[in-house]
């Protein structure tokens, strides 16, 4: 572990949310080897330090490592004012996870939760982007022509688009279902660039991140990340920030 901010340390802890916590600390109930801390910014390292919160020791909690296959209608955020159901609903679990990244409420598909801060960090970082692995149905029929744009980047209004690769799975004149992989950086890339070449989304849907595909794993489900797969994804994200 290193030195991180008080509130996020209390919070990964499951205390409570992070503007909580921050409510906690300045109301003096919480301390660092044996001192009152309530002021932010404040710091610590779980692992060497003593730390005390609501008269109890915060100890450094397992990390833990979740893949859902998320389905339409649920955001991946932990609080929402709206009520909506949340990707963290559908995990029973002790530990107080998050999503790594985002998919958007109407897109199905793969989604990473977990409590470590620093692999969560590697894997959304501008500089590193991951292949995520789409399969979508657009309408239309799907040509040569829009695969050579699409593979060389599309114009949108933040910019050009990432580096996409992609493989027609059936071609037919009122629709067509491709794959679609890219290392992702702007809000609804998929759907803005098919849309700019003409080929609207009629559905989308997440089936892969890096090599951990949906197999076996249906709408709804979840299971545990393998040790492999994590390594994977530590060893994928290595050096890059």
């Amino acid at each position: 572990m290193a030195i991180e901010r008080l509130q996020k340390i209390l919070s990964a802890s499951g205390v409570a949310s992070r503007r909580k916590c921050e409510e906690i600390i300045l109301e003096g109930l919480v301390s660092v080897n044996g001192k009152i801390v309530d002021t932010i910014p404040a710091f610590a390292d779980i692992d060497k330090d003593t730390i005390i919160a609501n008269g109890k020791r915060i100890k450094p909690q397992p990390k833990i490592y979740f893949l859902l296959n998320k389905p339409k209608g649920v955001i991946c955020t932990n609080f929402d004012p709206q009520g909506r159901t949340k990707a963290i609903d559908l995990i029973p679990t002790r530990h107080r996870i998050f999503c790594v990244g985002r998919l958007d409420f109407d897109t199905p598909g793969l989604i990473i939760l977990t409590n470590d801060n620093d692999l969560a960090n590697r894997l959304t970082h501008p500089k590193y982007g991951i292949t995520k692995t789409y399969l979508a149905e657009v309408k239309g029929r799907i040509e040569g022509e829009h695969v050579e744009k699409l593979n060389k980047g599309i114009w949108l209004s933040e910019g050009k688009s990432s580096h996409t690769a992609v493989r027609i799975l059936k071609r037919g004149h009122q629709s067509s279902l491709i794959e679609v992989s890219i290392t992702e950086r702007l809000n609804r890339e998929v759907r803005r660039m098919l849309a700019r070449v003409g080929l609207p989304v009629k559905s989308l849907r997440r089936t892969g991140i890096g090599k951990i595909s949906d197999r076996g794993l249906g709408i709804g489900q979840f299971r545990l990340l393998t040790h492999s797969e994590v390594n994977y994804l530590r060893k994928s994200t290595a050096d890059k920030i």
